[in-house]
């Protein structure tokens, strides 16, 4: 019998906003909101861009003016649109006309056999090179004559082609919650989002470390690319091209792994498993497959997931465009057969199964907490659905390492068959919907379009639901599929499906005979799905596909193992769960929560630690760890 790994909490932050509470999913479907569920999506989105501040339960602007919820939405409305989702990339980011470009030149001597100029003494370089004749001058500046060819790097902006990026609410810096002394900006936005997670839960921490043993804790997270900006390996790489000094922190906080390694040490005081695990694009669904995979066995009755992204720099966009990936000016303005002079309307950029040019570069972080099905009733937690298996597979051979290949067609139809046997033939058919990958790029919406419409003519599924949050948040890349989660799971809160708002004409070479594509928002009500797949392709072969189903079923599944006296006894201790969880929502939405951040507290080392014969005792933990039981190999001793 396996363990059902349930989630009982999520939080994160994209360029819809914060994940916990739905606050981000709120934002895709804000038009189809009821007035007061969109007010207040108004309101908390307002603070959090630092448009208005919350004070004493009244909302008060920059320039001191009190304002109503209808009144933000007013003065405001169009701001917060205008300023989330996939946007012209903010120039606080960087100048997409004027990037900073070194063009190599070679400055030959004049008549005189020389090339001559003055410079500060400081300035100097040592060794000096060959042919240079150095005199004194004043006020600090040297004559300098060189006699050969001197080569040299001229420094001149250069216009970006791509222009637009998805990133985080503009006035947002989730540096502010916690004590982020030159952390790079992906690990910035793990600890703000690991800890929006675990908050979310309704459940203090500490409490759920003293209730396991502490070593049944996991957490797997990462990102694709490492820490790309200047406080991380981007500031390395070029420190000495751009004449800076490397700093001690660059090289160890630019890795992969450090979103994992931060928030395991400083937000969950974790001593348990630990690993980040890189699959490309669908890097989400890899580390959320080794959770499921530990709780399921046993290993591990706590997990926490995610991924932390934050590539929206010059050099990493430049990469992909150079790889043809990226919609870009030009590429818009061809297929839209707009003049020159014309302005792109950038919140289109991104359009999956469409006539389409490329994807849409963002920045994400995303985690989610796991409980084991007995913990969730041990502890009252919050059931916002559960995760039974996720399937992962590679593309085998091909002509290109980055193109779509085989891999797909495996994950999914097995995660399909997957979720038959849990809900059944009939609820697979008619209660279920896919999380696209719907990247953008003109090949996937021909390779997924074609698994997918392959893979429901066999299990004989008709008009099949499918989205793609990626026209919304663009493609965050490790992130990417923990968008495609976050998006799901308010599905069954409020009962509507994003549409997928930039395809006014699905593209002739999309696969959709058994497929439902659509436009606009589809309201199928919060108990009408039973289960939603999450694909994921990525570059290089990698490939997954995660079964989530529905908290309804879900704790279908609970009563049918506990018995409906514990779901009676849960239903009392998820009373005050709940309570602490709306608390937890009025504080962020409110501006006043800081991120757990737990730099130097509690340090454990070799004097805390007591070690016997028959466990492992750590000070300042409530349960022991216990050792391995009888050797699974006792048939080959």
């Amino acid at each position: 019998m396996s363990n059902l790994p349930v989630i009982v909490g999520y939080g994160g932050i994209n360029a819809a906003g914060r994940s916990s509470s739905h606050q981000m999913y709120k934002r895709l479907v804000l038009d189809a909101l009821d007035e007061e569920q969109a007010l207040q999506t108004y309101a908390e989105l307002a603070v959090m861009m630092k448009l208005v501040s919350y004070q004493d339960g009244v909302y008060i602007s920059e320039s001191g003016e009190r304002l109503t919820r209808q009144e933000i939405k007013q003065v405001f409305g169009s701001t917060i649109r205008d300023n989330t989702l996939i946007r012209a990339i903010a120039s606080e980011l960087f100048d997409t006309d004027a990037v900073d470009f070194n063009r190599e030149a070679t400055l030959a001597p004049d008549i005189n056999d020389a090339v001559a100029f003055m410079m500060k003494k400081e300035q100097l370089p040592e060794p000096l090179p060959s042919g240079w004749q150095v005199s004194d001058r004043e006020n600090g500046l040297v004559f300098v004559r060189v006699t050969d060819n001197l080569d040299i790097k001229v420094s001149r902006p250069r216009e970006q082609k791509v222009k637009a990026a998805a990133q985080m609410p503009s006035g947002f810096d989730p540096g502010e919650s916690y004590a982020a002394r030159n952390h790079p900006r992906g690990v910035q936005m793990s600890v703000y989002a690991a800890s929006d997670a675990i908050q979310s839960t309704g459940i203090p921490w500490e409490k759920v470390l003293n209730h396991v043993a502490p070593d049944q804790i996991s957490v797997y997270a990462g990102s694709l690319m490492g820490q790309m900006d200047e406080d991380g390996l981007g500031g390395l790489v070029k420190s000495w091209l751009t004449g800076k000094n490397a700093r001690s922190t660059q090289l160890s906080l630019g890795l992969t792994s450090m979103c994992t390694d931060f928030i395991s040490s400083y937000v969950l005081s974790n001593l348990g498993s630990i690993g980040s695990h890189q699959g490309a694009c669908a890097s989400f669904l890899y580390n959320l497959e080794h959770a499921v995979q530990d709780i399921a066995q046993g290993k591990s009755r706590v997990a926490v997931v995610g991924s932390s992204e934050a590539p929206i720099t010059p050099e990493v966009i430049e990469g992909f465009n150079a790889m043809g990936a990226l919609a870009n000016a030009d590429k818009i303005m061809a297929l839209d057969k707009l003049s020159s002079s014309s302005e792109i309307d950038h919140s289109r950029n991104s359009r999956p199964f469409a006539k389409n040019c490329g994807f849409t570069i963002a920045e994400s972080a995303q985690y989610v907490v796991l409980f084991d099905d007995k913990l969730v009733l041990e502890l009252g937690a919050n059931i916002l659905g559960s995760v039974p298996s996720v399937f992962i597979n590679a593309d085998g051979n091909k002509k290109s390492i980055t193109a779509p290949g085989a891999g797909n067609y495996l994950t999914l139809a097995k995660a399909v068959a997957s979720a038959r046997n849990i809900i059944g033939e009939q609820a697979l058919r008619r209660r279920t919907f896919v999380q696209a990958h719907g990247s953008s790029t003109p090949l996937n919406r021909i390779t997924e379009s074609h698994v997918l419409d392959s893979v429901a003519q066999a299990f004989d599924i008709r008009d099949w639901p499918v989205t793609a949050v990626k026209s919304y948040v663009g493609h965050s890349l490790a992130s990417a599929s923990g968008d495609q989660l976050a998006a799901t799971l308010g599905v069954w809160e409020y009962g509507l499906i994003p549409g997928i708002p930039t395809l006014e004409r699905v593209a002739d070479d999309v696969h959709n005979e058994r497929l439902a594509l659509f436009r606009e928002h589809k309201n199928v009500g919060c108990d009408a799905m039973d289960a939603a797949f999450i694909n994921s392709k990525g570059f290089g072969g990698n490939n997954a596909t995660a079964v989530v189903l529905s908290p309804q079923f879900t704790r279908s599944m609970l009563e049918k193992r506990h018995g409906s006296l514990s779901m009676l006894n849960y239903d009392k201790a998820n009373g005050a769960v709940r309570e602490n969880v709306s608390l937890y929502n009025r504080q962020v939405a409110s501006g006043t929560n800081k991120s757990v951040y737990k730099f130097g507290e509690s340090v454990v080392d070799g004097s805390d630690i007591e070690i016997s014969d028959t466990g492992i005792r750590i000070n300042g933990y409530h349960q022991a760890i216990a050792y391995p039981g009888e050797t699974k190999y006792r048939d080959m001793l």
